[in-house]
């Protein structure tokens, strides 16, 4: 299957000027550390982690949308593959007025809180209908018409009952998994060959996040889109995702298919991860937590990041612990039998 999006060796820092220089002569502060991953067209990916490991910043930086001029990217590319008889484009290195061609319309996203995503003082209809001003519609033949029989299909397929009442509302007559959903409506209406979903569910309560996630699958899955999901919750990838990566302290520790990464994770983190679930709510006392928490990105060593929270390194040998504790950057191992399963730990 072609990828439509191709993350390579992508490192970002803070601290740049206007001129893209260092800010009053500081030293850049680099918040992730040579990003790799490759999402296929229709494929619902997942990047997981602790908050503070660098998913968001990733995401954003994929348009560009990380704050100006303070945020570079400072090594690495973005090849994005619109259509697979042509050359992919770095997102990375494209000029500015046609990156605005691609932002929403072929990739869309979907944010965290989507009382603040949308306009509180117009009407939800006005707001999907603004997408047909953007969208490759409003330069065919497709009337406005047209495009509103499909934005009441839409939201019909995501799960309203009285359609006109939702679309004639202010942003703040419906509930938050309401708005949620409306978002995703407003991704899909311009037929992106990607959604950028950052934490769409964080704000909602667990049986709404289910819904919305359901929503947001379902619809993918009909248009052909291709999701990156940027969540902190292993339980929605186990459910939802179709590959995963495990993202700690700004890189990429472990990726492949979900069911191999769930059932047989390779490093550290992601068991530590998987063992912080809880599976019995009678007994929470079996419930493992990860000792410590992320390392601010000034703190990052050149080595292996997740030494210091790391039990398997405070249990190897003195020869193991040095290598953990060293500034030799930790070895990608595959998984024995899988292509596609691998992990950047000294200890597997």
């Amino acid at each position: 299957m072609n990828s439509v999006l191709q993350v390579k060796d992508l490192s970002v820092a803070f601290g740049f000027d206007k001129n893209g220089k260092p800010r009053d002569g500081m030293t850049p502060l680099q918040v992730t550390d040579r990003v790799s991953f490759d999402i296929a067209a229709g494929e619902f990916f997942a990047l997981v982690g602790e908050s503070g490991c660098g998913k968001s910043v990733t995401a954003m930086s994929i348009l560009r949308l990380l704050p100006q001029p303070s945020a570079k990217i400072v090594e690495g590319s973005v090849l994005y593959n619109a259509d697979e008889n042509a050359a992919p484009v770095d997102l990375a290195k494209l000029p500015l007025a046609d990156l605005q061609k691609v932002r929403g319309s072929e990739i869309s996203c979907i944010f965290q809180e989507p009382m603040q995503a949308l306009n509180p003082v117009v009407t939800i209809r006005k707001q999907l209908m603004e997408v047909f001003k953007f969208s490759s519609a409003a330069s065919s033949k497709v009337t406005k018409e047209t495009f509103l029989a499909t934005v009441r299909e839409q939201l019909t397929l995501a799960g309203f009952k009285d359609v006109d009442r939702v679309l004639n509302s202010y942003p703040h007559e419906l509930s938050g998994g309401m708005l949620q959903r409306v978002c995703i409506v407003m991704a899909l209406l311009s037929k992106p060959k990607l959604i950028i979903a950052d934490e769409p569910t964080t704000a909602l309560d667990v049986t709404v996040q289910a819904q919305v996630l359901a929503v947001l699958k379902d619809m993918a899955s009909r248009t052909g889109t291709a999701v990156l999901l940027i969540t902190h919750n292993m339980g929605i990838v186990s459910q939802y995702a179709d590959r995963v990566a495990v993202m700690y302290a700004g890189r990429i520790v472990e990726t492949g298919g979900v069911r191999d990464v769930i059932d047989n994770p390779m490093h550290p983190y992601t068991q530590g991860l998987l063992a912080a679930i809880p599976e019995n709510h009678s007994d929470m006392r079996t419930m493992k937590s990860i000792p410590g928490s992320v390392p601010h990105p000034r703190d990052f060593v050149k080595g292996c990041r997740f030494a210091d929270r790391c039990e398997k390194c405070a249990n190897a040998s003195a020869e193991l612990r040095e290598k953990c504790k060293s500034a030799q950057v930790p070895p990608k191992q595959k998984a024995s039998g899988s292509l596609n399963h691998e992990a950047n730990c000294f200890l597997i």
